[in-house]
């Protein structure tokens, strides 16, 4: 699981501050997506064939869960579980499955890969049971 924590600043003046949540100079984001959830919510489920997704918390907490697979079913003997507080983000490649339950108002930024047009999302989407 790749994880930044507790992302800050990086140029702060009396004006506010700028903080620099991805600049790997490889990275090319096809979709922005803001996403608010609820405590005890549960997204995703599900692994995506082609697309990879940055999850950055705004605000609130989530348990995230990813699994590896096998033969296109998550291996939930090898699910790894991690919280991701605000300030933090998760980066879930291609062809694993994922799992989010909130445990508070959460709002987050979600920068895929690939675009996220409704018929897009759908073909590349297969949905799985992790939590």
């Amino acid at each position: 699981m790749q994880i930044t924590r507790n992302i800050t600043p990086e140029f702060v003046d009396d004006r506010g501050g700028i903080t620099k949540l991805l600049d790997d100079g490889q990275t090319t984001i096809k979709s922005m997506l803001m996403m608010t959830s609820k405590p005890d919510a549960v997204r995703a489920n599900h692994y995506h064939k082609e697309d990879g997704h940055h999850v950055y918390l705004l605000t609130g907490s989530m348990e995230y869960y990813e699994a590896p697979l096998v033969d296109g079913v998550p291996d939930l003997t090898k699910m790894e579980k991690e919280v991701i507080k605000a300030g933090d983000m998760v980066f879930t490649p291609p062809m694993v499955g994922h799992s989010m339950k909130f445990l508070e108002d959460t709002t987050c930024f979600v920068f895929a890969l690939k675009s996220r047009s409704q018929d897009d999302y759908e073909q590349d989407t297969v949905r799985v049971k992790l939590i």
